[in-house]
């Protein structure tokens, strides 16, 4: 059956791995057959769905030209898989000038993704930040804010606080906080 690997699906045995990292088409299936000459080892066998076709609720789905763009990473961790995943759906942009632009945000943790610094919905001016653990496991982060701010909220992906939720550590600009494996979160930041 297909299951959604959203940019990568990574297979890893002890001391060896492959992912096939893909940059529009997240469906993929991976089979196992016991191979018949002889040595009775097993072939796995990854195939990734370019095009569907279903009736509902578009009869008109992935119709017309399609552009796609795979790379097989032979040897990868699940540290290899999600950064190619990223590179090759967010290649590196390069822009002229001699201006050097200071980062939002930086993370000291490279198990963790920042996936999106926005501009709050509400009009606020304040700052979202969301960000994951990616590789599976605890991880203790500290994230440095590129800018001043005043206040810190955890929220829901609506960007509504969540008032239960563990409270980060703050010193200065620097947040610390405790992510269990693959872990989503979103804080959100008044700026002064």
């Amino acid at each position: 059956f297909e299951a959604c690997n959203h940019r990568f699906v990574h297979l890893e045995e002890p001391g060896w791995g492959v992912a096939l990292v893909n940059d529009a088409t997240y469906g993929h299936d991976v089979t196992r057959t016991v191979r018949t000459d002889g040595d009775r080892g097993t072939t796995t066998t990854v195939r990734a769905s370019l095009l569907r076709a279903p009736r509902f609720p578009d009869p008109e789905t992935d119709q017309g030209r399609h552009r796609f763009r795979h790379a097989l990473v032979p040897g990868a961790s699940i540290a290899d898989a999600v950064r190619e995943g990223w590179r090759v759906n967010l290649p590196g942009r390069r822009t002229t000038g001699a201006r050097d632009v200071a980062p939002l945000i930086t993370v000291d943790d490279d198990a963790v993704v920042v996936t999106a610094v926005k501009l709050a919905d509400d009009g606020s001016g304040d700052v979202v930040i969301r960000f994951h653990e990616a590789h599976g496991g605890r991880a203790r982060p500290t994230l440095t804010a590129g800018f001043a701010f005043s206040g810190l909220t955890v929220t829901d992906l609506l960007e509504r606080p969540l008032a239960d939720a563990p409270q980060p550590v703050r010193e200065g600009e620097r947040i610390t906080v405790r992510l269990r494996p693959f872990e989503l979160m979103t804080l959100r930041l008044r700026r002064v």
